[in-house]
């Protein structure tokens, strides 16, 4: 594969991983009603923050480790349909483990078009 390429495939699952962190945050503003103390919906909103957390991390290790970023949002993707299989309609599969396994695939493409580079994987763009 061309370098173009490879330059190509680096950005995508970087933003939608970004994006998707993003969206899960909007499911933590449930804790925020009224009459509760502000220390219990401190405390609940960080808890509920805990995922995005950690995809941010898993995003911040994969940002040099294509195949790291792979493997765990793919994994992430079959661990959450298994976990909660049953429990929802087939949209809120989508909705949640598409993206995961979308971000899991790109990751993984990147991974690939970085191995068949005639000379090694580019360097990570700087900035």
């Amino acid at each position: 594969m061309s370098e173009t390429v490879s330059r190509s495939l680096f950005w995508p699952p970087r933003i939608l991983g970004i994006l998707f962190s993003l969206f899960l945050v909007v499911f933590s503003f449930d804790v925020f009603r009224p009459g509760l103390p502000a220390r219990e919906v401190a405390l609940a909103f960080l808890v509920h923050n805990i995922p995005t957390a950690l995809m941010l991390l898993v995003i911040a290790l994969a940002w040099r480790h294509d195949l790291l970023g792979a493997v765990v949002f793919t994994g992430l993707g079959f661990l959450y349909v298994v976990a909660t299989w049953g429990r929802f309609p087939w949209t809120v599969y989508v909705a949640i483990g598409g993206p995961l396994f979308l971000v899991g695939g790109l990751f993984f493409a990147s991974w690939l078009a970085k191995r068949h580079l005639p000379h090694g994987p580019a360097p990570a763009p700087q900035h």
